[in-house]
């Protein structure tokens, strides 16, 4: 494997962020929803279990139906607490669009150390103490300066997408360097179905709704190929605008299959669709369109770096002129960079150079291999 392989698999097969249901037990919820609709029949249409980018119920009794997500942004918050702020609130969101949905209001809840306490805000938080800056671009500041940041960074991604913020939690009662930054959003369906993540069709194209820039290096970081983490950078208008376009895709009816592009980007949006719907995918990584500031990106960083605003749908070759017209109408980038394959692997490649192929079911070697 090369090094972009480990990272990306490391990701997709190891790390808990893609990998929820090997530490939570996702069967005690599927028993409880059974029992829920059984009161209630058709309630709950999207659970844990479905592995998908959000959870969908229905309202009883008046066929609307509601899409909600949960997402963190904990350890971002100790670089760069407004951003990660933001990015937690606009991730979320994406998640929700995934689904087929329309954000309408969130909640959010931070816990942290007592205000008066001292932190660190930059790269050095991660290092030794947590308290110590060797790089020269670090803040200190106290706890309730960085609790400001949080929910400015948290409004101001809320205002950017008119979203409203319904409730919300606080606790001061945490020792640890990394405060806690959760947000939730609801929204509600405007698809006939929900759009579930899982490849369905060999034959869909791939069209990526936004442009790709040279931020976010989580997934390298964690898979240790990065020495410093940088979160991805807060988008506000361009979140509104690949959300109107991903929502203008979903009114044509002609979508199949959808995900947001979050942690690992490209490269997990691509993987995980493909390898939920027992599929496989090609990907010409040179078709991604890239902002000036990533003129110089490598194909490997175009893979896996977590630029935001960005949506990977699936549609017919029949009705990808037609869903393309209804997205750049509203402003937005949309590109055709792949397709899915009957194959068992995704490939990624640069022109005609093979970058990476991903297994949707690693040997295990490879898992050795992965430490």
């Amino acid at each position: 494997m090369n090094q972009i392989e480990k990272a990306l698999m490391h990701a997709l097969f190891l790390h808990p962020h893609h990998n929820t249901d090997k530490t939570i037990d996702f069967s005690k919820f599927t028993v409880l929803n059974e029992k829920v609709n059984q009161k209630n029949p058709g309630l709950i249409m999207v659970q844990p279990a479905d592995n998908d980018d959000a959870g969908v119920f229905e309202i009883p009794g008046t066929g609307v139906r509601m899409v909600f997500k949960t997402e963190s942004h904990c350890s971002p918050c100790v670089v760069e607490p407004y951003g990660s702020a933001v990015t937690c609130l606009t991730g979320c969101a994406r998640d929700v669009v995934a689904m087929g949905g329309e954000p309408l209001v969130a909640t959010d809840f931070i816990g942290t150390q007592p205000p008066e306490n001292e932190v660190l805000v930059g790269p050095c938080g991660f290092v030794g103490d947590g308290k110590t800056c060797t790089c020269g671009n670090c803040n200190t500041m106290t706890n309730d300066r960085r609790v400001q940041l949080m929910l400015d960074g948290f409004r101001d991604g809320c205002e950017a997408l008119g979203i409203g913020v319904v409730a919300g939690g606080f606790s001061t009662s945490f020792s640890d360097i990394v405060p806690a930054l959760v947000g939730s959003i609801v929204g509600r369906l405007i698809t006939d179905e929900p759009l579930k993540k899982p490849a369905r069709n060999v034959g869909d194209k791939l069209i990526l709704i936004g442009v790709t820039s040279n931020d976010g290096n989580d997934t390298a970081f964690r898979a240790g190929f990065a020495d410093v983490m940088l979160p991805a950078q807060p988008l506000f208008e361009e979140e509104k605008t690949s959300m109107a376009g991903a929502l203008a895709a979903f009114r044509t009816g002609k979508i199949n299959a959808c995900s947001d592009l979050g942690a690992a980007g490209i490269g997990a949006a691509v993987c995980e669709s493909a390898r939920y719907g027992g599929l496989g995918a090609k990907i010409d990584l040179s078709l991604v369109p890239l902002t000036a500031a990533a003129a110089d990106n490598k194909p490997e960083a175009t893979l896996i770096n977590e630029t935001q605003a960005r949506y990977l749908l699936h549609v017919n070759p029949s009705d990808v002129e037609e869903v393309l017209a209804a997205i750049r109408a509203t402003g937005s980038t949309a590109t055709v960079i792949g397709e899915i394959t009957d194959a068992a692997e995704v490939v990624f490649t640069y022109a005609d150079d093979v970058v990476a192929v991903i297994p949707n079911s690693p040997s295990a070697a490879m898992f050795a291999e992965l430490g």
